[in-house]
């Protein structure tokens, strides 16, 4: 039997508002909130919340002295179309050379990496 159920995934950033509604142009889906907090209700359910977080520093990937610490696999139809979403977003290539692998790795605008997958 599980002990707790996982109620969301939370991401420090500069800007809850701003980043909440770059993922709720990727995902679809309503943000709520404002100040220091934002939830992304994504459809199906879930949802993604973003926090303040004073002297934010954005993860460095890769990088072989220290960790992402996390992030997003997005799974993806069409991956080129994709990729042109999110760049007109804001977000920035980080692994996109290998055109013939199946996934690509970009930052969120706050520098978060997540990856477009079409698996």
């Amino acid at each position: 039997m599980a002990l707790a159920k996982l109620g969301g995934v939370v991401l420090d950033c500069p800007d809850p508002r701003s980043l909440a509604g770059f993922y709720a142009e990727l995902l679809g889906g309503t943000v709520e909130g404002d100040g220091d907090w934002a939830d992304l209700k994504v459809p199906g359910g879930g949802s993604l919340s973003f926090q303040a977080a004073p002297g934010y520093v954005p993860p460095k990937w890769p990088a072989p002295d220290g960790s992402q610490q996390l992030h997003l696999d997005l799974a993806v139809e069409d991956l080129e179309a994709a990729e042109s979403g999110v760049l007109a977003l804001g977000a920035r290539p980080l692994d996109t050379e290998d055109r013939s692998r199946t996934w690509r790795v970009y930052a969120d605008p706050a520098g978060h990496p997540f990856c477009l997958c079409a698996c």
